[in-house]
């Protein structure tokens, strides 16, 4: 059975599927929460189980102030 993106919440069939965070992801819909850019899986930074990009934006909200 496909699942659902955690992002659009349609269905994620194999050929456009990328796994992150434990869960599968269609490969647009895999973006910063901040600023959206695009995101290779594991290459990025987590908070409550949403998708960062390490600098800047991970680094500015999570980061010691």
């Amino acid at each position: 059975m496909a699942s659902k993106c955690p992002k659009c919440d349609k269905t994620v069939y194999f050929a456009e599927k990328v796994s992150s965070l434990g869960k599968d992801w269609h490969k647009f819909c895999l973006k910063c929460e901040r600023c959206s850019k695009t995101l290779n899986p594991g290459g990025h930074a987590e908070h409550d189980g949403k998708p960062y990009c390490h600098k800047p934006c991970y680094a500015t909200m999570f980061g010691p102030k």
